[in-house]
This record gives C-alpha cells, sequence and structure tokens, in this order.
C-alpha cells in the first residue's frame, strides 16, 4: 500500500500545478489532480512555490485552510466513486451530484461524511464505517 508523506502530497500537487501551467504531459493520476485544481483556482498561489508548500503550517491552530488536504480529499472522493469502494459509494454521488446540480458540490458534501468516518475511526480505534459513510452521504441526498 502507497503511504505518501504530508511532503510527497504536497509535492505530487504543486508538480501536478506546475506541469498544468507548463502544459507538459501528465500521469493519469495528475490528470485526476489537475482537473480538482482547477477548480480551485484559490490554491494557486499555495500550489505555485513548492518550497512555501513544504513549509506551511495548515494546523487548526493557524486557522487557515489546507489546499493539500482539500485537494487530497477530491482526489481520494474520485478514486472511491471510481471504484465503487465503499460499495454504493457511486450511486451516492451520482444521485447528491445530480440533486445539487454539480459533481464538485457533491465533493464538498460528501467530503464532511468522508472527514466524519475517518474522525470517527482515529477516536474510536475501529476501522474505518464504510456503511456509516454511505449513509451519511445519502441523508444529504433529502
Amino acid at each position: 500500500m502507497f503511504t505518501p508523506s504530508q511532503h510527497d502530497v504536497r509535492r505530487f500537487f504543486c508538480e501536478t500545478f506546475r506541469k498544468q501551467e507548463a502544459r507538459e504531459i501528465l500521469t493519469p493520476l495528475e490528470a485526476i489532480a489537475r482537473d480538482w485544481v482547477l477548480q480551485h483556482p484559490e490554491y494557486a498561489r499555495a500550489l505555485g512555490d513548492v518550497d512555501a508548500a513544504l513549509a506551511t503550517d495548515y494546523s487548526v491552530e493557524q486557522g487557515a485552510a489546507n489546499p493539500f488536504l482539500h485537494l487530497s480529499m477530491h482526489l481520494s472522493i474520485a478514486e472511491q466513486v471510481s471504484i465503487d469502494q465503499p460499495p454504493g459509494i457511486r450511486a451516492a454521488h451520482q444521485a447528491l451530484a445530480h440533486r445539487l446540480g454539480s459533481e464538485h458540490d457533491a465533493h464538498h458534501q460528501i467530503m464532511e461524511c468522508l472527514g466524519e468516518m475517518i474522525w470517527q475511526s482515529q477516536r474510536s480505534g475501529l476501522p474505518p464505517d464504510g456503511a456509516a459513510y454511505i449513509d451519511c452521504v445519502l441523508r444529504r441526498q433529502k
């Protein structure tokens, strides 16, 4: 299993941004990441300076949104939807995107559920509860 470090993730998104700006060929994963980067132009400054990206503290105490966490969650959700894992996420995502009229807005709603699932797992010491995650997403369709 691939477990990138915080710096690996930040370098990946910065390099994807650089390659996009330079109109260079992207890997398939970079192409997916690029699509989400383009939907967040507010992150261009953070993505444009790899040294600053590696040095910046995005802790809760700093009060700044972490663009790398946000983009990573978009990438995770895109992967989950593409392979329907946990089972049911693809249909739940499609229904939510249809209701909201936006895949991007659906991702943001799903992020709340993903964050909740991860937090619950960390707090309880139990594996992530995929069924609870799907239920959370389904509740957002109402």
